[in-house]
């Protein structure tokens, strides 16, 4: 698998296991429609937006306090041509000490490429969703994660606000 992919590094005043405690958290930063579990090797979940995405995805790698690593198993989306195009894929947090005490959360989607259709769409999200939403789970305590009734509309309009 290549290494490209989206990338966003963060970095936090909280302790390398708030951040890790925040990332297995997935049901409060990413969403509530979360099946599954999300903390340990070998958990699978399945992330679900009713007629739009899809996901069932395996926890591959799990070292508290300094990494997460998931393998997108199957996806589909909507409104892509190619379904395989997640199918695969890792999704990693890697947590390490930064400058002055800080701790850096840097996140990447290896195998999500400009040349996929659904890259503009997920790259934005991504952004909300761990930009925006696993970052304030982390430093507040309450993330913005999709709510289960959730459909695109809602979901899209959250953003926005955050974005705008």
């Amino acid at each position: 698998m290549t290494e490209q992919g989206t990338s966003i590094i963060q970095e936090f005043d909280q302790t390398p296991a708030k951040v890790f405690e925040a990332v297995i958290d997935v049901r409060g930063w990413w969403s509530k429609n979360i099946t599954g579990s999300t903390a340990a090797p070998a958990d699978e979940f399945v992330y679900d937006v009713p007629d739009v995405h899809h996901s069932r995805i395996r926890l591959v790698d799990v070292v508290p306090s300094q990494r997460v690593v998931w393998r997108v198993l199957d996806n589909t989306f909507s409104f892509v041509q190619d379904q395989a195009e997640w199918t695969d894929t890792e999704i990693r947090f890697e947590i390490s000490a930064g400058a002055d005490g800080r701790t850096v959360l840097r996140f990447t989607h290896v195998g999500l490429v400009p040349e996929f259709e659904c890259y503009d769409v997920c790259h934005k999200s991504w952004g909300f969703y761990v930009g925006h939403s696993l970052r304030k789970l982390i430093t507040t305590g309450t993330g913005l994660p999709n709510e289960i009734t959730d459909d695109v509309e809602v979901i899209g309009a959250r953003m926005e606000s955050v974005a705008g």
